[in-house]
């Protein structure tokens, strides 16, 4: 099933509330932030597409590779910044320097979702202190509205 952005910001509204879990990806019980996109792949697409390695909370500072951004970029289509809408998964850096490490849902051009350390997966505003952290924009498989 090919999901409608629609579709994709109401899933990803299901799993408002979720603790955050480093590592997990299980919608009301625990997720961080690559596990709500996880979570989302499964319920569109079935399995995950490739096996998780475990990561450490600081692996993105200790290994200085953009992993998350690489796969992404395997499993979801690279779209520019400017163009990413409803449904649309972006990622963050917390300093140019640095890979990027977080991830969330866009919902429209102002909110997002995403599970944030040490908080449950929430709705928050796409606020300046967040776009200016914004790096990379992707799309989930075959999503064209």
């Amino acid at each position: 099933m090919t999901p409608t952005r629609a579709e994709i910001v109401a899933e990803a509204r299901t799993w408002l509330g979720t603790p955050y879990r480093h590592q997990a990806s299980l919608k009301g019980v625990g997720c961080d932030c690559l596990g709500l996109v996880r979570g989302l792949w499964r319920a569109f697409y079935g399995a995950e597409p490739e096996a998780m390695p475990a990561y450490t909370p600081d692996w993105a500072e200790a290994g200085g590779r953009e992993t998350l951004a690489g796969a992404a970029g395997r499993h979801l289509e690279p779209i520019a910044l400017a163009d990413a809408g409803a449904g649309d998964v972006v990622l963050f850096r917390w300093r140019d320097s640095l890979p990027a490490k977080h991830a969330g849902i866009l919902v429209d051009a102002s909110r997002f979702v995403h599970a944030h350390d040490g908080a449950a997966v929430a709705e928050a505003a796409l606020s300046p202190w967040w776009r200016r952290r914004l790096a990379l924009a992707f799309r989930f498989p075959g999503v064209t509205d």
